[in-house]
């Protein structure tokens, strides 16, 4: 494994990565890890029992994960994320890791993402998808119309990238989706109070689901495909 680069900005340039600056600076690329790593992924990949977005925390995770989010969070990697999409001097920001394993239909309405955030990234590593728009992430013109999409949606599979430029019309999220959805999303955050207060509250979030987990997959069964919050 120590001869196989996990993640190499060069990738970036790839002929089927898509940039677009209207209506918001996003990038989407494929492709971005390699097939020679997908069963150390797999394998070290953090096996939570609770659905949502948690601290990245090194003691949940093997070494090759722990590997990719050391390149995701380099500064080398955000300056070029950054000069792709107009952001200047990104890597000068603190990051902040969120890991996924699984979702429950609440999850994924539409929103901007919190004006803490510079940029949000996100790296899917699910092995295989099934034949369904849900849980598929929609670039979006509107708040208020999940099928108004900017590009076509992206499966959340092995190695696609997406990210995001935080603006006030970033709108962004996927069809109800209950099931297995890994992704490690990193966030540029503005200060590193931000930072301290995000991750206390998403500690807070993983300590709450472990006990009232079912709870909260029970609130969420119903929501709207077009459910959408500000931020």
């Amino acid at each position: 494994m120590n001869a196989v680069v996990l993640l190499d900005p060069a990738r970036l340039d790839r002929p089927d990565t898509e940039v677009k600056l209207e209506p918001f600076p996003f990038m989407v690329a494929h492709g971005q890890l390699p097939d020679e790593a997908r069963s150390d992924l797999d394998r070290d990949f953090p096996k939570y029992t609770s659905a949502g977005f948690f601290p990245y925390d090194p003691a949940d995770c093997g070494p090759t994960i722990n590997t990719l989010v050391e390149h995701l969070t380099a500064p080398s990697f955000a300056s070029a994320v950054g000069r792709r999409l107009g952001i200047e001097n990104l890597g000068d920001y603190p990051t902040l890791v969120t890991i996924c394993r699984s979702l429950n239909k609440r999850h994924g309405t539409i929103h901007t993402d919190s004006r803490s955030k510079i940029a949000t990234a996100l790296l899917y590593l699910n092995p295989k998808w099934p034949d369904t728009s849900d849980g598929c992430l929609r670039f979006l013109h509107r708040i208020d119309n999940i099928d108004d999409v900017v590009v076509p949606e992206l499966k959340p599979l092995y190695g696609e990238f997406a990210v995001f430029k935080r603006c006030d019309n970033s709108f962004h999220g996927h069809l109800p989706y209950e099931g297995e959805r890994r992704v490690i999303q990193i966030a540029w955050l503005t200060s590193e109070e931000e930072k301290m207060r995000k991750t206390k509250r998403g500690k807070f979030s993983r300590s709450f689901k472990k006990i009232f987990g079912r709870l909260d997959t029970r609130f969420g069964a119903g929501r709207a495909r077009d459910a959408a919050h500000r931020d």
